[in-house]
């Protein structure tokens, strides 16, 4: 994914948090992992977000209200044991709030596309789910 970013050659500042994958470019900003406080800022600060298709990842993204294309791991490259993450971005296509990147897309045409689509606005709702557990677990 990283490379398709860099060969995509956007004009855009690109910051990455690539975690453990290294990469090196003189074309994007580059970190193993970007402190919390930071990551805030450059979400808050970035005009659009390419994410990998960990839940985490995307509801993050989304509560900022930016848009959003991801981009599964995948099994067959050692990302992950199985394939999970292209049913959870299946599901944010369907439901509007996501476009996917999947090897061998023209990201730049997809990045143009998010740019001017309108997305679907989501957001978790993590104290009115707290909230049912709680009712549930006092009625046992």
């Amino acid at each position: 994914l990283i490379k398709a970013v860099e060969q995509a050659k956007l004009d855009d500042e690109i910051v990455v948090q690539a975690g453990f994958t290294k990469y090196q470019s003189d074309k994007m900003k580059i970190f193993d992992l970007v402190p919390r406080e930071d990551f805030a800022r450059y979400i808050k600060e970035a005009d659009l977000i390419i994410t990998h298709g960990g839940v985490g990842s995307i509801m993050t993204a989304l509560e900022a209200n930016k848009p959003v294309i991801v981009c599964a791991r995948l099994a067959k490259y050692g990302e992950h044991q199985n394939d999970h993450q292209k049913e959870i971005i299946e599901s944010f296509v369907d439901y509007g709030y996501v476009l996917e990147y999947k090897e061998g897309d023209d990201l730049a045409s997809l990045v143009e596309e998010a740019r001017h689509k309108e997305f679907k606005h989501a957001s978790s709702n993590n104290a009115a789910f707290i909230g049912r557990l709680v009712e549930y677990i006092d009625s046992l």
